[in-house]
C-alpha cells in the first residue's frame, strides 16, 4: 500500500458489514458474524493485516438477508479480536477507524463490497490549540453537564477523561459518551468538515442536555 499521500488511490474497493447501528471512530464495537455470506468475508480478510471492512448504517431494511438502504457514509472497522465459536459463528471486537464515503455498491455476493472513498474531514488534523475555540469550549461545559444530568437521573456514566489529541479526535471522543441517537451519529459521520462536524455535536449535545433537564425538573429533581 503507498505511503506517500500523492500515491493514494482516490478510490477503492472495500468489504461492507451493514448495521442497524453506528460506528463512530474510536469507538470500541462487539460483533457475533453467523450469516454465511460474512463468514466468507472474513474467510476473504484473513490474510490482512490489519483485518478492516467498512460498517454502513442500515436505514431501511433488516440486518440479515440483505435487500437493505444503506447510508452513503460509513465507518472503516479494523478488527482487534477475533475467535471462532462451535457452532460455526465468530465473535469480533472491532474498533472504528475513520470515516469512508461510499461511491458505488459493486456487488452482494458472495458478501457487499462497496467502492469508497476518503471523507475529506477524515484526513484534517487540526489540533486543539491551549486556546480552545469558543465551540470547543461549550462542548465541553456540555459534556459535564450532560454527566450531572445522568448521574441525577440514575443513568450510567462512562468514564470521561479529558478529551485529548486533535481537534477530530476531540469531537469523537465527546460524541462517544454523549448519549446521541443514531441519525445524530450518523450525521457527525457525514460532517464535511471538522468545524462543521463540531457544530453539529455542540447542537446536538444542546437538544440532550435540554431533554435530560425536562426530565429532571419532571421528577422534582
Amino acid at each position: 500500500m503507498p505511503t506517500d499521500p500523492s500515491e493514494m488511490p482516490t478510490s477503492w474497493e472495500m468489504p461492507a458489514f451493514p448495521l442497524g447501528s453506528v460506528l463512530l471512530p474510536g469507538q470500541l464495537m462487539a460483533l457475533q458474524v453467523f450469516e454465511p455470506r460474512y463468514r466468507v468475508m472474513l474467510f476473504d480478510l484473513r490474510e490482512a493485516d490489519p483485518i478492516e471492512f467498512l460498517v454502513t448504517l442500515i436505514v431501511r431494511g433488516s440486518e440479515v438477508g440483505g435487500g437493505d438502504v444503506r447510508s452513503d457514509v460509513g465507518c472503516v472497522a479494523r478488527v482487534t479480536a477475533m475467535a471462532d465459536q462451535p457452532d460455526g459463528r465468530v465473535l469480533l471486537e472491532v474498533v472504528g477507524d475513520r470515516p469512508l464515503a461510499v461511491l458505488e455498491w459493486l456487488t452482494e455476493d458472495p458478501y457487499p463490497v462497496a467502492r469508497v472513498a476518503d471523507v475529506p474531514s477524515a484526513n484534517t488534523a487540526v489540533e486543539a490549540t491551549a486556546e480552545p475555540s469558543d465551540e470547543l469550549r461549550r462542548a465541553l461545559e456540555l459534556d459535564e453537564e450532560l454527566a450531572g444530568s445522568m448521574r441525577r437521573l440514575g443513568l450510567s456514566v462512562p468514564q470521561r477523561p479529558a478529551p485529548a489529541g486533535a481537534l477530530e479526535e476531540m469531537i469523537w471522543q465527546l460524541a462517544l459518551r454523549s448519549p446521541i441517537g443514531t441519525l445524530d451519529r450518523q450525521r457527525l459521520l457525514e460532517a464535511v468538515d471538522v468545524d462543521t462536524r463540531l457544530s453539529l455535536l455542540v447542537a446536538t449535545m444542546q437538544e440532550q442536555s435540554e431533554l435530560l433537564s425536562a426530565r429532571l425538573a419532571m421528577e422534582g429533581d
